[in-house]
């Protein structure tokens, strides 16, 4: 009887020798090859744009005001303008005592002041500007700018005590208001059509001696 040549093959599947060296010969399956494969490295994380904070002023330092809104310091108390007032009042009475013991008193005036006595000061002030009111014998002199500033003074007046005087008052105000107006607009109409002529004497100018 025929002897049948078996068709099992035994593979030697061991990867090293006895001395533990590798073996050229040994196979490599496909789960140690992916094994055995480098495992890449993750990409580094893009870097992520932070948006710069709207810049604040530094922590303590308080911002600066505008040149026209420069920051007043604190008022006084209530009792501190008290005090004073009333020092104030104590002073004035002393030197009233002291003038009228001096026989130096002006006669006829009163020496508190009040609202329509403030009024016909800057009254005077801008006449005396205009040239209209001078000691005797002397030449005008017209302060053109100075006298709008005063009449400025008064219109900045009206605009705030409007609606907190009385009818006596504001008549006054608005009386004084307008003949200064009307008087600067005369004095500056005058002091243009003299420019416009060879040889006029502007309002307020000292003429130039006659040459003999």
């Amino acid at each position: 009887m025929a002897e049948k040549k078996s068709e099992f093959v035994v593979t030697d599947r061991r990867r090293f020798g006895t001395e533990g060296d590798p073996r050229p010969d040994a196979q490599v399956t496909e789960e140690e090859k992916a094994a055995a494969a480098p495992t890449p490295k993750p990409a580094p994380p893009a870097p992520q744009r932070t948006t710069p904070p709207a810049a604040q002023p530094p922590v303590g330092k308080a911002p600066q005001a505008a040149p026209d809104e420069e920051e007043l310091p604190a008022p006084p108390t209530a009792e501190e303008e008290h005090e004073q007032s009333e020092a104030y009042k104590a002073s004035g009475r002393k030197i009233d005592e002291m003038i009228s013991a001096a026989g130096k008193a002006p006669q006829g005036l009163p020496t508190e002041m009040s609202f329509e006595r403030v009024i016909e000061s800057f009254y005077m002030s801008a006449l005396i500007q205009m040239g209209a009111i001078r000691q005797e014998g002397e030449q005008p002199r017209v302060d053109i700018i100075g006298a709008r500033q005063t009449i400025d003074s008064l219109s900045i007046l009206q605009d705030k005590t409007r609606g907190n005087l009385t009818d006596r008052e504001k008549t006054l105000l608005q009386n004084v208001l307008f003949e200064l107006r009307m008087a600067w607009i005369e004095i500056t109409n005058a002091v243009a059509n003299s420019a416009t002529r060879p040889g006029a004497v502007p309002p307020g100018a000292v003429p130039p001696l006659d040459k003999k």
